[in-house]
């Protein structure tokens, strides 16, 4: 009978003949289509002019960056060797690539990884000439960041003794290559940084292969150089050598040597420009002296002699006391005659008169005041004995003195005028001038007319 296989056995069965017959190749392509998920794998296409295939290389969780292998990254259209094991996903029959290690194809792993950490910190700005700081003139200490041992220290010490022996030096001593290297040189920039008294640092290493400056291409390195707060000088390898940490250093040197000469200026130098400057100084000194003493001489000349410009002076004082006493005297003058007008008006406006005239008409009008009063009061007393005499003739009293009475009905006392406000049996009251009666109704006689009027 026909062994009949399903597709996902016959991928298995294709898997297992691929991976045992091809469990380590090396296989050159240029890289294409690249692509770098979220989950951190980088997928691409190994290709080249007749033929291509695709790779994945998976995240590495305990790399320092992921989508790097090698210290360097893969880039698209990159020319590269990879070691890799081929196998096929299942799923959709594709076989593919498993690498688990790249290199540039024409360029060293650690030259590539060099080119693009400097193209991306150079991007960054780390290398631009405005963040460079200045050295000090005549630093007081040197921190110096390199290994204990070896020529590179000496060389230091030497240049630094011969030039200026007072200025200090702090040896920051760390390991220059393998793979520890950079986190010492990393400690070492930022204990220097509080130290006390230190104003340059200078990072030196002897001379040797790419392998042998690592340390000194480390992206960590050139970060705490770019951080540095005091200047810091990069003397790596030789003269043709350049390093990542050269590029951000402030200043390079080619040398540890040419190093500690642009730290340190030269001593004798020195000296030789003070004694320079300190002639200069007398000279200019004795310049200055004769050439005062010439415009003294100068201004001797032109002095005229002190007691003709004193008689000078007297005879103007003199001239001006007689002015001023001839002023005095006019203004003294019409001082005074302002002084008898004010006077004369003040004599004119004396208070003293007008109080005297204000009397004399005080009392004028007083007596006039007291006649018309008395007047006043004999007119009020004439009419007043008139008014009396009218009021007391029109006085009811008066009228009942004459005989009259004055009759009111009880008890509303009513003043009767006409016999019909009584009716018989009523009791009234009369009013006399001397007295009153208390009398009743006891007939009452209505008005009678006799022809000529009523009675």
């Amino acid at each position: 009978m026909r062994d009949i296989l399903t597709v996902s056995k016959l991928n298995e069965r294709i898997k297992s003949l691929l991976e045992e017959g091809f469990a380590v190749v090396w296989v050159e392509g240029e890289v294409s289509n690249l692509r770098r998920p979220a989950s951190g794998h980088i997928y691409f296409t190994l290709k080249d002019a007749k033929s291509q295939i695709r790779a994945v290389i998976f995240r590495n969780p305990f790399a320092r960056s992921w989508g790097r292998t090698s210290g360097f990254e893969v880039e698209e259209g990159m020319s590269v060797v990879c070691r890799a094991r081929l196998t096929v996903y299942p799923p959709r029959g594709e076989y593919q690539l498993v690498v688990d290690a790249v290199e540039p194809r024409g360029l060293g792993v650690l030259q590539k990884a060099f080119e693009q950490l400097k193209v991306r910190l150079e991007a960054e700005g780390l290398f631009a000439a405005v963040r460079k700081k200045p050295l000090p003139f005549l630093p007081a200490r040197i921190g110096v960041v390199t290994s204990p041992t070896g020529a590179v220290i000496r060389d230091i010490l030497t240049v630094t003794r011969r030039r200026f022996p007072s200025v200090d030096v702090l040896i920051a001593a760390v390991r220059v290559q393998g793979t520890e290297a950079p986190a010492e040189i990393i400690r070492a920039l930022g204990d220097l940084q509080i130290a006390q008294g230190v104003e340059v640092i200078i990072l030196a290493r002897g001379g040797g292969s790419l392998e042998d400056l690592a340390p000194f291409n480390d992206e960590g390195v050139a970060r705490a150089i770019a951080r540095s707060r005091i200047p810091v000088i990069s003397a790596v390898g030789h003269e043709t050598d350049f390093t990542i940490a050269d590029f951000t250093a402030d200043l390079r040197a080619a040398t540890p040597s040419a190093a500690a000469e642009l730290a340190v200026p030269l001593r004798a130098e020195l000296m030789e420009s003070i004694e320079t400057l300190r002639l200069r100084l007398i000279r200019c000194r004795r310049r200055e002296t004769e050439r005062l003493r010439e415009r003294l001489a100068g201004l001797s000349g032109r002095l005229r002699d002190p007691k003709r410009r004193l008689a000078d002076m007297r005879i103007a004082l003199d001239e001006n006391v007689e002015r001023m006493r001839i002023s005095l005297g006019h203004l003294r003058a019409v001082r005074r005659q302002e002084w008898l007008n004010l006077a004369a008006r003040l004599e004119r406006l004396n208070p003293r008169l007008r109080i005297i005239a204000g009397h004399t008409l005080l009392g004028a009008l007083g007596k006039a005041l007291s006649a018309v009063r008395e007047k006043q009061a004999e007119q009020r007393k004439s009419r007043v004995g008139s008014a009396i005499a009218l009021l007391d003739s029109l006085s009811p009293l008066a009228v009942l003195r004459r005989g009259y009475t004055i009759t009111r009905r009880l008890p509303d006392g009513l003043t009767l005028r006409r016999a019909e406000d009584v009716v018989a049996g009523q009791e009234v009251a009369i009013l006399l001038a001397a007295g009153s009666l208390h009398a009743k109704i006891t007939k009452i006689f209505k008005e009678q007319s006799d022809g000529q009027g009523k009675i």
